[in-house]
């Protein structure tokens, strides 16, 4: 099957405990500022669930040294570690004789390779378009004629999805040190992009259609026009879709490149600026604080700022933005009742928070189109953040949500985690944030105005059943703490089964 992994030295030492297996023998204490301290760090999983509500782990790799990231493809899933190996879940979703995607344990794992630094596919939320895996390496290249010694250069290696086959590959001058690379574009038109550990963009074209013919070809790596134009940037991440890219750089800014006109009237609500023959000139988005991570969907986008707002913008038929309404918005809109996520995700008509009550436990909000499962527990969907019926790891730290399945990974990295800086009271506007004290200036006359609102929504309702959805609509969209709106949503719940005649209970009068 895979090639025998040699195990390379931990990043960090540690004291690795797992409830199932025991304390690894020789473990060590960390050594830290002060008192020294103990680390416990239990072997990372990928758990992954189909549209019945269903949970299931997949294998975790023994020879794993974390999880960095993962991608799911049509067939299989595959994990990066943070010593650079690969790994290729084989056989993780099979297909029943009725046609419907059945879930289970991944039977085996292989090692796909070793040096790589990051990995993508085709963007788009539905899997079957991944046919082809891209893997940016690092390779020992032999010495040439003139020099002494091998040197390391990076490289793009493709491989087939379906059977881990290696199909092409391309490499660049050692000169040059690549960190991330997205895909976007069209099978024909693949454009590869590609961030430079100095900030700097570069791309080239492939044709995806040809990459299973055995031939050699040339292709041409050119600077990336946001680098170009604006070369005092400097890139520290990016995001991309099928048609359209996103920048985010050192200083917190975000700069936008979209290739299709459909796509920028849905994000910006109008083709005023969008000019076809450059599709290329990267746009910035006006922003209050500095950004630290994003989501970007086919056509609506989720960026989070340092002080743990959410801000949403693009396309909201179906409520995706989670603004309590179904307007598009053209400019990013906060998301008053979420703060502080850990991750965040956006699909093709819905989006997904991950987040972490007082407690420390984890819970996993939607909000958009709720057809095929994508929002458990509500499949009618929902134009706010609503709790899922999902039961979230304790150390879920990242999901991904394509056509078919919702994952989530669980891994805890004591050196990676978005902190939060507390908002100024003078920024504070209606509800206090979370860290503040309780004398933090308020705004009473808007909370008010506010309850008016959601009281003539519930009155608008025409049946109990609907005052009842209305009305946990309303809950997820209130600054309230984990446990209250977990106790709300429960109270709702048995009212309504009350309500319908389901369960012991008289019925609940209609007013």
């Amino acid at each position: 099957m895979g090639e025998k992994a040699v195990p390379s030295p931990s990043r960090r030492r540690v004291k690795r405990s797992c409830p199932s297996c025991g304390p690894e023998p020789g473990g060590e204490e960390k050594k830290g500022r002060g008192n020294p301290i103990s680390v416990q760090l239990f072997p990372p999983e990928l758990a992954f669930g189909g549209r019945r509500r269903c949970l299931s782990k997949s294998v975790a790799p023994l020879l794993a040294h974390g999880y960095r990231r993962f991608l799911p493809t049509k067939d299989h899933v595959f994990i990066l570690d943070y010593t650079g190996t690969l790994f290729f879940l084989k056989n993780a979703l099979v297909s029943s004789t009725l046609g419907q995607i059945q879930w289970k344990r991944a039977c085996r794992y292989v090692v796909l390779c070793r040096g790589a630094k990051d990995f993508a596919s085709d963007p788009r939320c539905d899997t079957v378009y991944r046919k082809y895996l891209y893997v940016l390496a690092t390779r020992e290249q032999p010495a040439v004629v003139g020099t002494t010694g091998s040197r390391a250069c990076d490289c793009v290696e493709v491989y087939l999805q379906s059977s881990g086959q290696r199909v092409f590959k391309m490499t660049f001058h050692h000169s040059m040190s690549f960190k991330q690379i997205v895909l976007v574009g069209q099978e024909n038109q693949r454009a590869l992009l590609l961030l430079t550990e100095e900030g700097k963009i570069y791309s080239l074209v492939v044709n995806e259609t040809q990459l299973d013919q055995p031939r050699s070809y040339t292709v041409q790596l050119a600077l990336r026009k946001v680098s170009r134009c604006l070369p005092h940037l400097c890139v520290t991440r990016m995001a991309s879709n099928q048609s359209s890219t996103l920048y985010i750089t050192d200083q917190g800014g975000v700069y936008f490149e979209v290739h299709t006109p459909g796509v920028y009237r849905d994000l910006f609500g109008t083709l005023q600026a969008f000019d076809p023959l450059d599709q290329q000139m990267p746009l910035a988005l006006s922003l209050p604080a500095k950004i630290l991570f994003c989501a970007l969907g086919y056509n609506h986008l989720g960026l989070v700022d340092e002080f743990g707002r959410i801000f949403m913008q693009g396309n909201n038929r179906y409520g995706q933005l989670g603004t309590g309404d179904k307007m598009d918005r053209g400019e990013p809109t906060q998301v008053h009742y979420l703060q502080r996520p850990i991750a965040l995700w956006c699909g093709l008509n819905h989006s997904l928070v991950l987040s972490q009550g007082s407690d420390f436990s984890k819970e996993l909000l939607g909000c958009g189109c709720g057809a095929g499962g994508r929002l458990p527990g509500w499949p009618k969907g929902s134009a706010s953040f609503v709790k899922l019926h999902v039961k979230v790891p304790l150390c879920a730290c990242s999901l991904c949500s394509t056509r078919e399945c919702l994952y989530m990974l669980s891994s805890h990295d004591i050196e990676h985690h978005p902190t939060y800086r507390d908002l100024p009271a003078s920024r504070v506007v209606g509800t206090p944030e979370p860290g503040l004290g309780a004398g933090a200036p308020q705004d009473p006359g808007g909370a008010a105005r506010a309850c008016e609102e959601y009281l003539s929504q519930i009155h608008s309702c025409s049946t109990l059943q609907d005052r009842m959805e209305k009305m946990k609509e309303i809950v997820g969209w209130m600054p309230l703490m984990a446990a209250q709106k977990d106790f709300f949503w429960e109270a709702l719940d048995m009212l309504q089964r009350a309500a319908g005649g389901v369960g012991p209970g008289p019925s609940t009068p209609e007013s």
